[in-house]
């Protein structure tokens, strides 16, 4: 997807659409942190620590229950 900046005051702002809004879930008052290496913008929603420690928790009970089917699948 290819997008413009807009003029907005002396500042220039980027429109995400609300498609991409809602599967990100971030709202208008969603936390956001921008990251660069110098050639490119990464912008991701600031999660709060305990929803990431209930997903590193719930990722790592998959692996020790499935992760030697997930291995097999894939290759």
């Amino acid at each position: 997807m290819t997008k413009n900046l807009i003029k907005h005051g002396n500042s220039l702002a980027l429109v995400i659409d609300k498609p991409i809004l809602e599967m990100l879930q971030i709202s208008a008052d969603t936390p956001l942190e921008l990251t660069t290496d110098g050639d490119s913008i990464l912008i991701s929603p600031v999660r709060d620590k305990s929803r990431q420690k209930k997903l590193r928790a719930s990722l790592e009970r998959i692996n020790r229950k499935f992760g030697g089917d997930l291995r097999r699948l894939a290759e």
